[in-house]
């Protein structure tokens, strides 16, 4: 199936809504997609990606992480009339690898294609943030050795939140923290930690990847701390 990838010129999402921070460059080489629709766009614009999904879409980052570490970045839901504009999932793995290729997360890449279900067979950490028409946010952890054996398994809900300001806020640059130290995942969101989880050495090497559902994105800010 075709994917339309496309690097475009120079324009600050975060200056065209007022916002004067820090530019971080982001380099589309740095990621890669798996994604169910040949409408697919991603589009790196200097500091910002653009990301529209009209169907399932993984926006990996390559570099496998271990250890201690810290992901940020800034990221808002557009709903502002296009094709695919949604306010809901605004969603993201960590700590990804696959159980049956464990040094290679994307050996079976072009066979999960974008397709949530086919998830199942990874372990990660999720944040489903906004998800069901932004009626929930849920953090599960992925159990991918119980995929065909045991479903009840696979995804347990480790927590859940159904009211804001856990929800997705129309118009909203949000500030999102991935935390993994001293034996302890958390995510922290506009400096409110909404989850924490234990974890044991090493769980957490892995892949991160933004995750989308029929919506349009924007994310800037990216970094990547080693701790």
């Amino acid at each position: 199936m075709k994917k339309i990838f496309i690097l475009a010129g120079c324009l600050s999402a975060l200056a065209a809504c007022g916002m004067q921070e820090d530019r971080i460059p982001m380099d589309l080489n740095d990621w890669t997609w798996e994604c169910n629709s040949e409408l697919t766009s991603v589009i790196c614009r200097n500091d910002t990606l653009n990301i529209i999904s009209p169907d399932g879409n993984t926006v990996w980052y390559k570099e496998k992480l271990s250890g201690d570490y810290k992901i940020s970045y800034r990221i808002t839901v557009l709903d502002e009339g296009g094709e695919f504009d949604r306010l809901s999932d605004m969603n993201c793995f960590w700590g990804a690898t696959d159980p049956m290729y464990p040094d290679n997360l994307f050996e079976r890449a072009e066979w999960r294609n974008g397709v949530f279900k086919n998830y199942n067979t990874l372990n990660l950490f999720y944040c489903g943030f906004g998800g069901n028409e932004n009626g929930t946010t849920r953090f599960r952890k992925y159990h991918g050795e119980y995929c065909g054996i045991d479903d009840s398994k696979i995804k347990p809900i480790l927590k859940e939140y159904t009211e804001a300001p856990n929800l997705i806020e129309k118009g909203h640059w949000y500030t999102v923290e991935i935390l993994v130290k001293d034996q302890e995942t958390s995510f922290t969101i506009d400096g409110r930690t909404i989850f924490t989880a234990p974890i044991e050495p090493g769980e957490c090497d892995g892949h991160f990847g933004l995750r989308f559902w029929i919506n349009h994105v924007l994310c800037t800010g990216f970094q990547i701390e080693k701790l």
